[in-house]
Formats: structure tokens, sequence, C-alpha cells
């Protein structure tokens, strides 16, 4: 709609996850060192978690990208409170066949596919995305599906991905088992002032743009707005960016900006509740007599 107004190639503020717009910032480039060293290094599980819209699953597309075929990957990414059968997801994700068969047969396939793919020199990543959605018993399903490896010999890795929430529900003593394989994990925090900035402009230049249209201040406004949630600052931007463009213009200001949000929110679209306290993060070692009330793992 605005590429040609600008100069770009293509959007620079699409919503969908795009490894190729991934801005390495110091938190994102720790958490997908985390991610990669836990694929690379045969860690059982790896644990990634993050507030939505922080740029979880562009960390994991770009995991993706960069696997040689040696790796067998399945994702499942639409988990939800009615999942349903765990091993008929996960055989689906591998794209073994599923349909009308029972979970004894399904499992005796995923562990022929595995040993299959062991005997060649492969090996299997499950990658879990939107994992707060799991109850503890198809969590502690999946953690069962770990007992395939034998000694040294690694033939399925666990990559688990989801908002803060994952955390608390592993710090339940049921899933204590579970708790002690994690070898790997990172929480994704939100971008700071500076690195708004430095995303803003890296999105730019990937989209092919010359001149940035957005003024320092329009910038720092989006941060203030956003809360620094790589999502949110997409959706700012890319909405500022048809604003000017619908008024023939070129560049961005604060004062738009804020014209922008204010109309978002008189048509309910933008609470103010957007400008963000990102919640406490739980720590990351899983002491055994935590006792977690029930429900609070379903809490943000």
């Amino acid at each position: 709609m605005y590429e040609k107004h600008f100069g770009f190639r293509e959007r620079p503020f699409a919503l969908t996850p795009d490894p190729a717009f991934l801005y390495q910032s110091d938190k994102h480039s720790m958490a997908y060192a985390m991610l990669e060293y836990g694929v690379l290094n045969n860690i059982p599980v790896v644990l990634i978690t993050g507030d939505i819209g922080t740029g979880k699953t562009t960390l994991i597309r770009h995991l993706l990208a960069s696997l040689d075929n040696n790796v067998m990957v399945g994702l499942i990414s639409n988990t939800h409170r009615s999942f349903g059968d765990l091993i008929q997801w996960v055989t689906m994700a591998y794209g073994l066949e599923h349909e009308g068969r029972d979970k004894v047969t399904l499992y005796r396939r995923f562990v022929e596919f595995l040993i299959d793919g062991y005997a060649n020199n492969r090996r299997a990543v499950l990658i879990v995305d939107e994992a707060q959605n799991m109850d503890i018993e198809t969590l502690e399903e999946l953690r069962l599906l770990t007992n395939i490896n034998a000694d040294k010999s690694m033939v399925l890795q666990l990559v688990l991905v989801g908002q803060p929430q994952l955390r608390h529900t592993l710090q339940r003593p049921e899933l204590e088992q579970f708790a002690q394989r994690i070898g790997s994990d990172y929480h994704l925090e939100v971008l700071d002032k500076r690195d708004t900035r430095e995303y803003i402009r890296h999105r730019l230049a990937v989209a092919g743009g010359g001149r940035n249209p957005f003024a320092p201040d329009a910038m720092d406004a989006i941060f203030e707005y956003s809360g620094g949630v790589p999502r949110l600052i997409n959706t700012l931007c890319d909405s500022a960016l048809v604003y000017v463009f619908a008024d023939d213009r070129q560049r961005v200001t604060a004062r738009l900006v804020t014209q922008m949000v204010d109309d978002r929110r008189r048509r309910g679209l933008f609470g103010a509740g957007n400008r963000g306290v990102v919640p406490a993060v739980l720590p990351l070692e899983f002491p055994h007599d935590l006792d977690v009330p029930p429900g609070d793992e379903a809490q943000a």
C-alpha cells in the first residue's frame, strides 16, 4: 500500500514472524545463543519464555532456517486447553500417518521413526510453541517421550517456547522430573528505548528503505506506547506509515503517533495497559519445595 511512497521493497513492519527481519538485540542474541546451544549440544529440554509479542516465534523460525538435514524437526504451534492426545499431535508434526490409529500404535510408530532416524545418523527435535497452554498431564506425557533416549544416545530433544506462566507450571512439584531435564533456558525481555530505535531502523533497512521516515521523538513515543514489545512496535509503526501515506507526507512525528494511539483507543483497539509493565520473571532454578497454589500457573 505505502511501499512505493517510501521506497520500500516490502512492508517493514508486517506482523508475521520473519527471520529475515530478526533484530539481534543483546537480549535476542542471548536467547538465540541459549536456544542454539541447547539444540546443537543435545540438551534434553530447552526452555525459552517471554511475554506476548517479544519475538519468541521469530527466534524459532531463525533456528529452523539454520538447522541441517541431519535434524528432523517437528513443530507443534497450536496448543490449547482442549489439546487432545499428545501423541497424535506429535506424529502429525513429523508427517507420520496418524488418523484412525490408537495411542499404542501411534507411540510404537513414533519410536520406530526415531530409531530409524538414529540408525541413519539423524536425530529429532520437537518444538512446542505456546507451551503455556499445556496442562500438567500433557507436559508429563511430553516428558515421558524423552525416556526413549538411552544412555548417551540422544534421539529426541524438546524445545518448549511459551509465555512466563509456563515457568510457574514447570515449578509445580508434579513436574519436578521435567524441570530437572531443562539444561538450557532463557527469558526474553522487552526492548529498551535505545533498542527500540535500532529495531525500527533495522527493519526499515531490511525492507529496502532509504531515508528513515520516523523522527527521533516519534520513535521514542512508539517506545513509550508499546512498552518495548516488538509486536506492538510493528503495529504502531505500520499504522503510522499508513497515516502519513494517507496525508501524502513523508515524516512520522511524535504528535502523529499520539494522535494515532488516541484514535485507536477511542475505537477500543489500544488500551492504556499497552504502555505495559512487564511482570517479574520467576527465578530459573526449580526448588523442590515450591508450592504454587492451584490456578496461579494460568496467570500472566
